[in-house]
């Protein structure tokens, strides 16, 4: 308590460091556990006490006799049910009604057949029921007395009180429904009041939050996603943490090394030194734990909120909030401090008193050989894997080994640190004037200060440069194979007019459906093609085989694909399809160009009667833009290249946490390290150093830390950005835009110097005498 209340400053970088990854684990945590525990409420669905669906999972059994376990994995489109089991419910003892309904898509809203109103249940403001097949109702939101869906025209007779928070919804007669829904005979749900217990054979009771589940598809998605993810950034950002907190109480004790020995010089035994710097931990874990978990819950608000922003998770599926992150997040910070403390000064508190003095005013010219060994070790295991990330082709399995590998680098690099520091500080390398004669001394002096420096610096630009140039490999990689693969002219919506097809110039057009199968509950992204004129429009880099005569039993697989499925030309291949409707294929041929377009290439027939939205793409070869224009009534016609890949935006602002606690490390260490360098400062000062070369002195030593960390940082992302381009795209050299990296590298430099130079002017600001005397 003592040491606390008279170093206040000196305990204020590590109070930060635990404050920020407290929140960073908290958040972590809320993320983890929506995806485990969340709910979503019904919206549609919200009036009905009981829905019967399909049964949104594909299922498999494993093992033998006691060990037999069912696996389950969710369905990327949505199962329907046989419209019979209406009537099977209705007969139910207890079912007062029952309520069909078809959920299909009408632009960016909803359509359903009026007869499924009372789900929610939706009432008349105005107008009446849909009857004829040209009549619509819509919902409080609509504005317009027509609706055009495709080629057809609808008016509106009605408009509903209610409009639905997160979809527009709109309501066509009966008949017209099921007849746009092109599902005959099924149904993708049956609303039975009041509420009662029912069980169908082939379909699944829902009630209560899984009505929820059952409506909103996606939600499932997202909570998948968010145990994945918040599982991965918790991890990683976990061990971000710790190597960011050792690294800052390694700086508090080496700035504290005269201190301790004197304390060891005055019969202070090492099990006392122990004590002393663990309760401190303890005590600073606790005050930045609390404050910094409490932070974490609203971070994991602004994260939620992102998430929903950028359509990776429904706006009602509410985060979790429970006490559980909070406490591990606490338990993990002050674990941390502990041991950190405890590791920093284990050398200061074994070695003799004289010795400690000795170091104190001298340091090591040699790490221990405990050290060299563990760094050795270290750097073993990132080797290993670096080989290991070079032979994952899944971007699933690929994506968390990538941090933890660059991770492992930098830990190396923290590790062998001083050593590395040392051969750096052994190049010939001067600056002029009295600033540069004084940086270049104290850097030969102190190389463990300048160790502790570069290690946040590395890692702020290891993992940079890694998050950034990982999506602009996979998406330079995928445009490459795009542009060398689509030969159409344009691209359009697949709903377009006949007309389109017929226009003056087109010599071929290919319909084109994006999906996703299971493969033994593995998912693999798939596209459905129409196969007539395919060669005019796409060229998948067939490498064997052939897709002449493909038809509704043929596959094509890329050779990715075919190698983790061990398939080639001619195997049978069974799949479940989106809507978990199996199919048993041929493989037909073996294509290159699956980043592109996907592992699977299947028949457009057998694939648009299996998914929610059939409208997919039209590549069109040949014909001019205007006129396709006209004939699509004004829809808008692209040009291949301006197809959007998909985008890494969730992966953007989960991973930028992580830079974002980099950074603050890096200002955080810089600042320590200069506030405790008062007294050489003020020294520096009495003897006749000026201002102007104090901050000349303190500039070029972060200046030659920001180098050496670049290249360490550099050298880190590339190798682990190789490995990954070898695994993903089968070439070594990964996409790194010039710019971007060169930006990266001025941040981090703007950053260290700014956080060099203002603490700097602060200390400087007080008389060398009085700086001095305070410090002693």
């Amino acid at each position: 308590m003592s040491t606390l209340r008279h170093r206040k400053a000196g305990f204020a970088g590590a109070f930060v460091a635990l404050l920020c990854a407290a929140a960073l684990v908290t958040a972590c945590g809320l993320l983890l556990e929506t995806g485990l525990r969340g709910g979503v409420a019904p919206e549609r669905y919200a009036g009905a006490p009981v829905i019967v669906a399909g049964d949104q999972f594909v299922r498999s059994t494993v093992g033998e006799g006691e060990k037999v376990k069912t696996k389950a994995k969710a369905l990327s489109e949505r199962r329907w049910i046989p419209a019979s089991v209406a009537a099977e419910l209705a007969t139910a003892r207890g079912v007062e009604k029952v309520v069909s309904e078809v959920t299909f898509p009408v632009g960016s809203a909803l359509g359903h057949g009026w007869e499924s109103a009372a789900l929610t249940p939706f009432t008349l403001a105005s107008g009446r029921a849909p009857e004829a097949a040209d009549e619509v109702v819509v919902d409080a939101r609509f504005a317009g007395r027509s609706l055009t869906v495709g080629s057809r025209v609808y008016r509106v007779v009605g408009v509903t009180a209610q409009a639905l928070p997160s979809q527009d919804t709109i309501f066509f007669s009966t008949r017209e429904a099921r007849r746009l829904a092109g599902r005959p005979g099924q149904v993708s749900a049956i609303g039975v009041f009041p509420a009662v217990n029912v069980s169908v054979k082939g379909a699944v009771v829902y009630t209560g939050d899984e009505r929820g589940t059952v409506e909103f598809l996606g939600a499932e998605k997202a909570r998948v996603m968010l145990i994945s993810l918040g599982g991965a950034l918790g991890g990683t950002s976990l061990l971000v943490a710790i190597l960011v907190v050792v690294g800052t109480f390694a700086l508090s004790v080496q700035q504290r090394q005269r201190e301790l020995a004197m304390l060891r010089a005055v019969a202070a035994t090492p099990r006392q030194i122990r004590k002393l710097l663990g309760g401190e931990a303890l005590l600073v874990s606790l005050a930045a734990g609390l404050p910094g978990s409490l932070l974490g819950i609203l971070l994991g608000f602004w994260l939620r909120s992102r998430f929903v922003a950028l359509g990776a998770m429904p706006g009602n599926l509410g985060l979790v909030v429970s006490p559980f992150p909070v406490a591990a997040a606490l338990l993990a910070t002050v674990a941390a401090a502990w041991t950190a403390a405890r590791v920093s000064a284990r050398r200061t508190a074994r070695i003799r008193p004289v010795e400690a003095l000795g170091e104190a005013a001298m340091p090591g010219a040699r790490l221990p050989w405990a050290r060299l060994l563990a760094g050795a070790l270290i750097v073993a295991g990132a080797v290993v894997l670096t080989i290991v990330l070079s032979n994952l082709n899944t971007e699933a399995a690929s994506s968390p080994v990538t941090m933890l590998t660059a991770l492992v680098w930098t830990i190396a690099v923290a590790v062998l640190g001083p050593a590395l520091a040392r051969l750096v500080m052994a190049l010939p390398v001067r600056a002029p004037g009295a600033g540069g004669y004084l940086a270049a001394a104290n850097l030969r002096a102190n190389s463990a200060r300048m160790a502790a420096v570069i290690t946040p610096l590395s890692l702020m630009i290891a993992m940079t440069c890694t998050i950034l140039f990982v999506q602009t490999t996979m998406g330079q990689a995928a445009t490459d194979q795009a542009a060398a693969g689509i030969r159409a002219d344009h691209v359009l919506g697949s709903d377009a007019p006949a007309a389109v097809r017929k226009v003056r110039g087109v010599r071929a057009t290919t319909d084109v459906l994006r999906t996703s199968v299971r493969i033994d509950l593995e998912r693999y992204g798939a596209q459905a093609v129409t196969p007539e004129g395919l060669d005019q429009t796409m060229d998948l880099g067939v490498s064997a085989g052939s897709l002449r005569g493909f038809g509704e039993s043929s596959v094509a697989v890329s050779s990715t694909a075919a190698e983790r499925l061990g398939v080639g030309v001619g195997s049978p291949l069974t799949l479940t399809l989106g809507d978990g409707t199996p199919a048993s294929l041929k493989v037909a041929a073996v294509y290159t160009r699956g980043l592109a377009f996907g592992d699977l290439t299947l028949h457009h027939t057998l694939v648009a009667a299996h998914v929610d939205d059939p409208r997919g793409t039209l590549l069109v070869a040949g014909g001019e833009r205007a006129a396709l224009e006209r004939a699509a009534g004004g829809a808008r016609v692209e040009y291949p290249a301006e197809v959007a890949m998909s985008n890494a935006a969730v992966n953007y602002v989960a991973m930028g946490l992580i830079v974002a606690f980099c950074a603050i490390a890096v200002v955080n260490t810089l600042a320590m390290s200069t506030v405790g360098r008062a007294r050489e400062l003020a020294l520096l000062r009495l003897v006749g150093t000026t201002r102007r070369q104090v901050l000349r002195m303190l500039r070029l030593e972060t200046a030659t830390a920001v180098l050496v960390a670049a290249v360490l940082g550099t050298a880190v992302s590339l190798v682990t950005l190789s490995a990954f381009s070898t695994g993903m795209t089968g070439s070594a050299t990964p996409s790194v835009p010039p710019l971007a990296y060169l930006a990266v590298v001025a941040a981090a430099a703007l950053l260290a110097l700014a956080a060099t130079a203002l603490p700097a002017r602060f200390v400087l600001r007080q008389p060398p005498g009085e700086a001095i005397g305070a410090r002693e």
